[in-house]
């Protein structure tokens, strides 16, 4: 049967199969911090059990550090707890972890890459929904529950069921002043939020290998704003390019074996349970208008018309201080964030950089601030 890039990935996973057509998944890597262990930690413990493979875990302080003084005690009493409760837990468990101080602590989508713990073909897991960033170095990972966390620590399997497949096509080339975060935002403006549900997409098209792989992971990364299980991407010459030097990344011949990527891509006449084919002439630069990224349009278009829409619609544009029908442009900025595990790589930040440079922030009439050039 020809099969899927995931399919193959899952299938050289597979332990055993178990009632109810689900699988017993091996996992090579797993990532984890302060905020979805402690509870897995302690049902560890109430079992008397240990870390099944602790050198194939690793664990980072990520969602309540503060980004100034990190050499100080954190002031929030939960976020503080919760930090000082990972290395406990790490520390009981021989586990390595890369806490506040260390050099190779981040944000765990961020930091797998990297530091090249990110590989072609596995399968990782994190207690954390973005975990799909790494499908962009043709892996199958994904977000689990707390009580997954656990499954994984004392066993280094997961028991699941096999998600269904979808192959999204995007084809061209890219338009001046369009980005990674463009093509998904539009994509799930055309599928919804909830499009992918059910599904692991594989991403394929020339518009989609032309990216970097920063690129490649913001893709990724925004597959479970559609609702998908996770996302991929086939590896090439330019993942096996960003791998090269990194860390923990394999080197020489290990690296650049061409069985390795000849395998790791769908096999012609590979069957998907839905398809999607996009243009990326029609894409530009996007923006969303409402409360979910399913609500995107054009920069320059305008705000769909209330008719036919849900009741959600209007109460999502009533939130927002929105009318249907109008335009985007020339509204005040109230506040710009910037990195998100989206977008908040090297390449991501030297975009926002350039875009600032010789800039700077002015105040509006009502008090908040909004960049103007200067």
């Amino acid at each position: 049967m020809n099969r899927t890039l995931f399919d193959k990935i899952w299938d050289t996973h597979v332990i055993k199969q178990a009632d109810g057509g689900l699988d017993v998944l091996y996992i090579d890597r797993h990532f984890i911090h302060e905020v979805t262990s402690p509870q897995a930690f302690d049902g560890l413990r109430k079992r008397g059990l240990g870390v099944f493979r602790p050198q194939q875990t690793v664990a980072t302080a990520d969602h309540n550090v503060p980004t100034k003084n990190q050499h100080l005690p954190i002031k929030e009493e939960l976020s503080r707890f919760q930090v000082d409760k990972l290395v406990e837990n790490c520390n009981d468990f021989g586990l390595e972890l890369y806490g506040l101080g260390h050099p190779y602590q981040g944000i765990v989508h961020v930091i797998g890459p990297e530091l090249g713990l990110t590989q072609p073909g596995m399968t990782m897991v994190c207690g954390d929904s973005h975990t799909s960033t790494h499908g962009a170095f043709g892996c199958i990972a994904f977000g689990i529950g707390t009580s997954q966390v656990e499954q994984v620590l004392a066993t280094q399997c997961l028991l699941q069921r096999r998600p269904k497949r979808m192959r999204i096509t995007v084809d061209g080339q890219l338009q001046p002043g369009v980005l990674a975060k463009d093509i998904i935002l539009y994509i799930i403006s055309k599928l919804t939020a909830a499009g992918g549900t059910g599904y692991f997409v594989e991403y394929a098209g020339e518009a989609i290998r032309s990216l970097s792989m920063e690129g490649r992971m913001t893709i990724c990364n925004m597959s479970i704003e559609m609702g998908a299980r996770g996302g991929l991407i086939a590896p090439d010459e330019t993942t096996i390019s960003y791998l090269k030097n990194r860390t923990f990344a394999p080197q020489g011949e290990a690296l650049t074996c061409r069985r390795l990527l000849a395998h790791l891509v769908p096999d012609p006449g590979a069957e998907f349970d839905v398809e999607h084919h996009f243009d990326v002439a029609d894409i530009a630069p996007m923006v969303t208008y409402g409360t979910n990224p399913g609500m995107g349009i054009k920069i320059n278009e305008h705000i769909p018309s209330a008719a036919g829409q849900t009741a959600s619609f209007g109460k999502s544009l009533e939130y927002m201080g929105f009318q249907a029908g109008e335009q985007l442009l020339g509204k005040p900025v109230d506040y710009v964030f910037i990195g998100s595990c989206t977008n908040s790589r090297i390449e991501d930040l030297r975009l926002v950089a350039q875009f600032v440079k010789g800039k700077q922030k002015a105040m509006s009439t009502h008090g908040s601030c909004r960049a103007v050039n200067r």
